[in-house]
């Protein structure tokens, strides 16, 4: 059965993000645990709220940076100064885990549990482990010792029996789409990254990183430490300018396929967080809000086609909502693959124009449980930029999901 929630008065009062770091570079040292506690630092001085009104800590990651991870939410909001009474739960739905911590949020306020929820996504591409799974009870004489890398391996879907790139090769085949179509769709990703940045756009959501300590009194001190010459990483790292012409240079995944590393989401590490309110805390807080959470959809799919998990999403969110797509003003829908988003678009009918328009993952990057958050933040200000009122974020899910978010500009008339 598909998940529909909706919500009258529920906001997000700010969001904010670290740089999205190119795998195994300025962040490789740094546990997904300690990107969340900055940005959750970040976002709480950015809003004003106090950390003792935090009533519920809510965190996702998808892959163990560390043998810490179990503990990841307790100790984001441990040493972002949230009470030792108030709770903390980890959430994880793949590539759909930063909208399920908005989804989670605004269900336990819609339920009475709290007024002010404090959201966390956080993923370290770089740190993912080298895995031995069937150890534990020794080694038989001659056997093969196996090792996995957990995010190559966590790329293959054992039920259908395919990768995930493959999985946006079928979409391809499905809804006839070409290699330079991918390709051409992966430059504009780029370009309009590229532009969004130097207009300063994501300077409004990006927290920069320098190597610090997190204290905590009676604790352990945690911190961040960055590696390389750099003392600062306050840009995404992997947003440049890709030209068609470079990308159909580069060689395909696989035979006759459209799919490269070009066209492809970038392996990047990063973290985002988020304050999910209600409508008195709102009121009562610094500044405006950034946006209102209406409504969000989960739906299923095949898992050989994964990709095209936020079609249904979408449609059951709009249709639910008592909204048609156009009166959609800004669309962010995650880029995991070229072919996957386009065949979203063309399932849609929808204006490309109105589809990530500050630019995508393919460009900025996807660090699994951070990019909903991304996603969601980067739509809020950009339909406060353009003055839109409605917007949808939506990502697919690894083994055939889809999940979508809608947002209201509380500024816009539109």
């Amino acid at each position: 059965m598909s998940l529909y929630s909706s919500y009258n008065d529920i906001w997000m009062l700010d969001g904010v993000r670290t740089p999205f770091v190119d795998y195994c570079a300025g962040l490789s040292a740094v546990s997904p645990t300690d990107l969340g506690i900055k940005v959750a630092r970040e976002i709480l001085a950015r809003t004003g709220v106090d950390p003792a009104a935090i009533g519920s800590v809510l965190s996702g990651n998808m892959a163990p940076g560390d043998c810490y991870q179990y503990m990841i939410a307790r100790h984001i909001g441990l040493y972002a100064g949230v009470p030792q009474h108030v709770t903390a739960l980890n959430v994880q739905r793949i590539c759909g885990t930063g909208f399920e911590l908005f989804r989670q949020a605004a269900d336990q306020i819609k339920l009475g549990y709290t007024d002010t929820a404090l959201v966390v996504g956080a993923e370290s591409m770089t740190r993912n482990p080298i895995a031995a799974f069937g150890h534990r009870t020794g080694f038989r004489l001659g056997a093969p010792v196996e090792f996995q890398d957990f995010m190559w391996e966590a790329l293959v879907d054992p039920a259908p029996g395919i990768t995930m790139p493959q999985t946006a090769e079928n979409l391809a085949r499905r809804y006839g789409i070409g290699r330079a179509e991918v390709d051409a769709y992966a430059a504009r990703s780029f370009e309009r990254a590229v532009a969004a940045r130097e207009r300063g756009f994501f300077g409004g959501e990006i927290v920069p990183l320098t190597s610090e300590q997190f204290a905590l009194e009676g604790y352990a001190t945690r911190g961040l430490r960055l590696t390389g010459k750099q003392k600062e990483l306050a840009l995404d790292t992997h947003v440049r300018l890709s030209p068609v012409e470079v990308l159909a240079g580069l060689r395909t995944l696989y035979p006759d396929g459209v799919q490269t590393a070009g066209n492809s989401a970038a392996l990047v590490d990063g973290a985002g967080a988020a304050i999910v309110a209600s409508g008195a805390v709102a009121r009562a807080a610094r500044g405006r809000p950034l946006a209102r959470l209406l409504a969000c959809a989960v739906a299923g799919v095949a898992p050989e086609i994964m990709g095209i998990g936020p079609v249904p999403a979408i449609r059951l969110l709009l249709e639910r909502s008592g909204l048609q797509l156009d009166q959609v003003g800004v669309l962010e829908i995650n880029e995991a693959q070229g072919a996957q988003v386009l065949a979203v678009a063309r399932e849609l009918e929808l204006d490309q124009e109105r589809l990530n328009i500050n630019g995508g993952a393919i460009a900025i990057g996807h660090p699994l449980a951070a990019t909903g958050l991304r996603l969601a933040i980067t739509l809020a200000r950009a339909l406060r930029e353009t003055g839109r009122r409605y917007g949808v974020a939506a990502a697919c899910i690894g083994g055939g999901q889809g999940i979508a978010l809608l947002l209201e500009n509380p500024d816009s008339d539109n």
